[in-house]
């Protein structure tokens, strides 16, 4: 099998699936239980949480867990309008942010907020004097991703922080960080954000788990979850001991290859792919911008449909998407927004990258591609 689509998900190794089977079967205990296996837990869950923290750069107690990226995505929203109401009911966001910002986005405009979607150039970049320009005395939150889900742009967060400070040091802000979070430099401490999304299973660990990061600036942040006073009371249920469990080794593993030498080779993995493609008879690339991220790419292959594409890939064990696995095949509001023609739109594909990702990996997608091009009519 040759699994390029880790943008999606990624698979999970033995020692992650070892760290969750664990908690289920050994360190089964509830962590609010105040018998000796559930203390143990509890602070087994203070650990965990503390190996995550340490790869965002934020103090631990600044991390509370959530069930996933999209529920971070929601309660950052929720919460930043809720203490800037005093302030005004604007929002501003990019057109090509995650569905979980741009859904409750359009939830919160039926509440009578005002919401600026700041459009990316043809090349899917983001420009900081861009959000600028959209701030207003009512502006109570700016919300911008940091690494693009479909076409691995990166996206200037900490500048905007920067820069938006000084225009009105009140206004909050957050990055949808799940597709950047380890993939790309960056540090919750020096970034200037208040609250940041990641989730576990874009670097290898358990579906169904997720964090959000919230910063000291946001003084008592609204609750999403009432009940038993769980996450410092502001996320209650029974946390799920065996997901994080999963997560923070997930964290380790993603960590020690990050310091090795194989990194370098992840690096370099995109650039040999954008090469390899321009091989391709009409495949062009989409998106990427100046400074892409290392692990997702987009392309076309203009007028073969994108869906008949990853087809005839995943009978030959190769895998790839036509974009966000959101979309469920539809054409995306990325592809949208970028103004693509409609023949290139349909035509669209993503590659994305993970650690056991190789160049015969590559090699052996895009001659999947050329024999797709020259025994596949258009039907575009």
């Amino acid at each position: 099998m040759i699994y390029l689509d880790y943008a999606a998900t990624s698979p999970v190794s033995k020692e992650v699936a070892d760290a969750v089977c664990q908690t289920l079967t050994q360190d089964f205990s509830n962590p609010s239980a105040q018998y000796a296996p559930g203390l143990r837990v509890k602070q087994r869950l203070e650990d965990w949480r503390g190996i995550i923290s340490n790869a965002l750069d934020c103090d631990p107690e600044r991390l509370i867990f959530t069930s996933c990226g999209t529920e971070s995505d929601n309660w950052a929203i929720s919460a930043a309008c809720w203490q800037n109401r005093h302030i005004g009911r604007h929002v501003i966001t990019t057109a090509v942010e995650h569905n979980a910002i741009l859904k409750y986005c359009e939830k919160i405009k039926n509440n009578n907020w005002r919401v600026t979607y700041i459009q990316p150039d043809k090349n899917g970049d983001i420009y900081t004097q861009d959000i600028l320009n959209a701030i207003t005395p009512e502006t109570a939150l700016i919300s911008v991703m940091l690494v693009n889900n479909e076409t691995g742009n990166r996206y200037p967060v900490e500048t905007i922080a920067r820069e938006v400070s000084k225009i009105n040091p009140d206004i909050l802000l957050h990055t949808d960080a799940v597709q950047g979070f380890l993939k790309i430099p960056f540090s919750a401490r020096t970034s200037g954000l208040d609250f940041i999304s990641i989730s576990a299973h874009k670097i290898g660990g358990p579906k169904g788990i997720g964090a959000l990061y919230i910063s000291p600036r946001v003084k008592n942040p609204r609750p999403f979850i009432f009940g038993g006073g769980q996450e410092r009371g502001l996320r209650s249920g029974t946390e799920a001991t065996s997901q994080i469990a999963g997560f923070a080794k997930a964290v380790e593993i993603y960590q020690d290859f990050l310091k090795s030498p194989k990194y370098q080779d992840f690096l370099n993995l995109r650039a040999y792919a954008v090469q390899a493609l321009q091989s391709v008879p009409d495949c062009v690339m989409i998106g990427g911008g100046n400074n892409p991220a290392p692990h997702i790419l987009s392309a076309a292959l203009t007028g073969w449909p994108s869906q008949n594409i990853i087809n005839d890939l995943s009978a030959q064990n190769i895998y790839i998407s036509a974009g966000s696995a959101c979309h469920r095949g539809k054409i995306s509001h990325v592809t949208a927004a970028l103004k693509l023609s409609k023949k290139m739109a349909q035509s669209a594909f993503r590659l994305s990258f993970g650690p056991d990702t190789t160049k015969a990996d590559i090699d052996a997608c895009i001659q999947a591609l050329r024999r797709h091009h020259d025994t596949r009519f258009p039907m575009l």
